[in-house]
């Protein structure tokens, strides 16, 4: 019988996963399978910092197959202000799942990376060629490198010891479940949160920068099927980017204009453009993906951001908002 553990299993990812699991038929194509378990871990159940209670969870619930989401993560400014935090945290929870995962004989662990991990310097698109061509932004300096440590430590893995140890690279998702918290989230839900105050408090609503930075967006539900397939699937221990298409591209303020109209604003609202836009754009490559699965259809963006919206509003106290009010 097989037993899934999916860490990080309370964040964005492992509940757009666990919604995925429970709303697919079972034995469809991103449906559970009958003789299967899955078990969602949060970090309230073990530090995967430390060895011994890693151990301990492998030991509890023996998987045969892992999801590995958990990651310390977030905002920029976070990302700069901490970089041998996040360095290490990340080194250590990453080293501990794939080595108690080779100790324990765990048949597959498929991990979670992300976009941010590619060079600064790059040509785009970006595709899974380009990992290591080069240092990441220096914003995202200990985060990116423990990050590229797991394809690193995935190769080594199956080159020593034949374990199937993969990665997925999402591009930016969002969806419900998400981090709303002001000052660490990222830009879709930072502009629902900031939209859906704006309208509550009668305020206007600024979005911070030109709205011209270009962006693409997968949505959690649609990333979710993806980690499942691969899981099924995909046994290649070269990483695929889980995006959208180039062409999908969005500007903020395109997006900023479809959070409006979610999120029925009709006050006052306008761009900063005296605050940074951060980085133009860095389109990525769905190519791989596409062949690998033989196409997939995916949320159209405005369904998606009215399915996200929509869980914000009825979920507004419980949601993780930090201490805004």
């Amino acid at each position: 019988m097989a037993s899934v553990v999916v860490t990080g299993g309370t964040g964005l990812i492992g509940k757009a996963i666990e919604h995925v699991i429970n709303t697919e038929p079972v034995g469809s194509k991103f449906g559970k399978l009958p003789d299967e378990t899955w078990i969602f871990v949060g970090s309230s159940e073990a530090d995967l910092r430390d060895p011994e209670e890693t151990r301990k969870l492998y030991e509890k619930y023996k998987p045969t197959h892992i999801i590995h989401l958990a990651a310390l993560v977030g905002g920029v400014y976070r990302n700069m202000k901490y970089k041998l935090t996040f360095l290490r945290d990340n080194i250590l929870i990453n080293d501990n799942i794939l080595h108690t995962a080779y100790t324990h004989k765990t048949a597959k662990v498929l991990s979670c990376l992300s976009t941010c991990i590619f060079p600064d310097d790059v040509v785009y698109p970006l595709d899974e060629t380009k990992l290591h061509s080069g240092p990441p932004h220096e914003s995202n300096f200990g985060y990116a490198h423990a990050k590229r440590l797991v394809d690193v430590q995935n190769r080594a893995y199956k080159e020593e010891f034949g374990c199937n140890f993969i990665a997925a690279i999402p591009t930016s998702v969002f969806g419900p479940h998400d981090n709303y918290d002001l000052e660490n989230a990222h830009v879709i839900p930072a502009l629902v949160h900031r939209c859906y105050l704006a309208k509550k408090n009668g305020t206007p609503f600024v979005v911070g920068g030109s709205g011209k930075p270009l962006r693409q967006f997968i949505f959690s539900y649609d990333l979710a099927r993806c980690f499942i397939w691969m899981l099924r699937n995909h046994d290649d221990v070269e990483p695929v980017i889980l995006s959208v298409s180039e062409e999908e591209e969005m500007s903020v303020k395109e997006i900023a204009d479809a959070i409006v109209k979610a999120v029925g604003f009709e006050g006052q609202y306008s761009f900063d453009a005296t605050r940074s836009d951060g980085q133009f754009r860095k389109p990525a490559s769905n190519k791989r993906l596409l062949e690998l699965m033989g196409g997939f259809e995916f949320t159209p963006f405005e369904e998606a951001l009215d399915l996200s919206v929509k869980w914000f509003s009825e979920n507004y106290e419980t949601a993780r908002t930090g201490n805004t009010t």
